[in-house]
């Protein structure tokens, strides 16, 4: 009986040590030196087996669209990826995730600038005269336009020079530009896949933003509600 009243006594220690354990080891494989170069080299996979099915005629009928589609389709998901970084350190403790954030971020800006090159190259033979006239026609081919340029800025401030320079304040206020562009890029994805009657896809890409762009509203407001009450509760004390 002793032993048995012992071991259940232990069983929550042992597991709160075990996973505090847990915990170490996985913050330990986001501080190691090669996970950043891994997750960069994960990164460019897509890119890399777009160029091998390239060079191997693998891009399927439509290899020119094969092409503006996927790249376009990246740099969305990596647009996501990088808004999903804060929610998933806040809820699993990894404050290490934020190391990774802005190699996310210039991920989705080199492959949203590939989605541009593809389609400049092969829908318009280099003619900015022609991306002019679909700007002026095709809603979502605007809309894209429109992502690519708020995502210049942003990509050109991502070095550390630039946070000392403008400022941690206005840096960050720059960079909340990063919602207006999921914004209007997953219209873009939405407005092109309208004209072919199948926006079964880009629901789903927007449901994921709405979801993240909640989270981040909420605790915009949590923290909002939070301030005001602090000098309340001053107030009662004194």
């Amino acid at each position: 009986m002793r032993q048995s009243a012992t071991s259940v006594i232990a069983a929550p220690g042992l597991r709160a040590a075990a996973a505090s354990g847990t915990l170490r080891l996985r913050r330990a494989t986001l501080q190691a030196p090669w996970f950043k170069p891994a997750l960069l080299a994960l990164g460019l996979t897509p890119l890399a087996l777009l160029v091998w099915r390239a060079f191997t005629v693998q891009l399927g009928p439509n290899p020119e669209q094969t092409l503006i589609w996927t790249t376009g389709l990246w740099a969305l998901r990596f647009l996501l990826f990088t808004l999903a970084v804060t929610p998933l350190r806040r809820l699993t403790g990894w404050a290490e995730l934020a190391r990774f954030r802005r190699m996310l971020g210039l991920l989705a800006f080199s492959y949203a600038a590939l989605h541009f090159i593809c389609y400049l190259w092969l829908t318009n033979d280099f003619s900015l005269g022609a991306v002019a006239k679909d700007v002026v026609k095709h809603p979502f081919v605007l809309a894209g336009m429109t992502a690519l340029t708020l995502m210049l800025p942003l990509a050109a401030t991502s070095t550390n020079r630039m946070v000392k320079r403008l400022g941690a304040k206005r840096w960050q206020a720059l960079h909340r530009l990063v919602y207006v562009v999921a914004v209007v890029a997953v219209f873009h994805f939405w407005w092109f896949k309208l004209a072919k009657n199948n926006t079964g896809e880009p629901k789903l890409y927007a449901l994921l933003f709405g979801l993240l762009l909640a989270y981040r509203v909420l605790k915009a407001w949590q923290s909002r509600r939070a301030g005001s009450a602090r000098p309340d509760q001053g107030r009662r004390i004194t």
